[in-house]
């Protein structure tokens, strides 16, 4: 076991609670058969992983295929008091635990997927949860308009859940500005987000720092940008990564770790290896020169996003 600090880390499960997803480097980590059962097991190997390694945080989704069901099962085998839970709802897994469809979620930002996403984390996680987030909200998304749907959200935050939203595509920090706004009897109706920022795409980090500053806690995903970072690393993230002898994952995550607004950063490993792998980015120090250049990898949201949406399910 490596040894390091998992302070900042949190565990994201969306390579590992359904049998397709877009990260790259996944497919040799997971189970030569992805039935439902061996996920579920695989799952927990990869839980109790983190939590040996002192992660505390644990991310999942209601479109995450069974992620919320395995999350429930190994919390009541482990009996772990001590870990956070977030999850998302917004979009549905539709695709029947098969690995090639057409479909595998559909997003509906409304008050009945609202409830009845609710109603079904609640049913397998209980009063566990510790931040329910709108998964994916853009400045386009019908909450900003729709009240119906705020006061229901203000309703669940007033119930003690903390309330947060997950952002996604190259107008994130609009996204984080016009959610910031947002006001419900007086109280603001957030008080976290989930954005992507790594170091192909950090347009959303001004944004991010003003909401840390403000008092919002700020997760962090994808911030080995789907695995690309880590698989097929730019040249210049490579020379870094021999500088200091350590991995391009390793390097790209510390890369997130030198912002001081981001509270937590979900890492997504599909196996251990890549958990350690992950989580070695801790003992990585980056001075300033290496931040200039890492600062260079960046790409035009658009084009980053462009090329994002037409990553494979597999």
């Amino acid at each position: 076991m490596i040894s390091t600090s998992a302070d900042r880390f949190g565990l994201g499960l969306a390579a590992l609670g359904r049998p397709a997803y877009i990260n790259v480097g996944r497919s040799d980590a997971l189970p030569a058969h992805r039935t439902a059962e061996a996920m579920r097991e695989h799952t927990a190997q990869v839980l109790d992983a983190a939590f040996a390694r002192g992660i505390r945080w644990v991310d999942a989704a209601r479109s995450y295929g069974s992620a919320e069901e395995f999350l429930a099962g190994w919390l009541a085998e482990r009996g772990h008091g001590d870990v956070t839970v977030s999850s998302k709802w917004g979009y549905a897994y539709v695709a029947e635990w098969r690995i090639e469809t057409e479909v595998h979620e559909v997003k509906e930002h409304s008050v009945e997927r609202l409830r009845e996403q609710w109603a079904q984390t609640r049913e397998l996680l209980g009063d566990r949860v510790d931040l329910y987030q709108v998964h994916s909200l853009t400045p386009e998304s019908p909450l900003f308009d729709d009240l119906a749907l705020q006061h229901e959200l203000a309703r669940l935050r007033d119930s003690g859940v903390r309330l947060g939203f997950s952002t996604s595509g190259a107008a994130q920090a609009d996204a984080v500005e016009r959610a910031w706004e947002l006001e419900i009897g007086g109280t603001q109706l957030f008080s976290a987000v989930q954005s992507t920022w790594n170091s192909l795409e950090p347009s959303v980090g001004r944004a991010l720092a003003e909401a840390h500053h403000g008092g919002w806690r700020v997760l962090v995903k994808e911030s080995l940008a789907n695995g690309r970072l880590a698989v097929n690393p730019p040249e210049l993230l490579a020379r870094v990564a021999r500088r200091h002898g350590a991995t391009p994952d390793a390097v790209a995550l510390a890369h997130v770790l030198a912002q001081p607004w981001a509270d937590v950063v979900l890492v997504g490993p599909a196996d251990m290896a890549q958990l350690d792998s992950n989580l070695a980015a801790a003992e990585v120090r980056l001075d300033g020169t290496d931040l200039d250049e890492l600062a260079a990898l960046t790409r035009d949201p658009a084009t980053y996003w462009g090329e994002r949406a037409s990553m494979p399910w597999h």
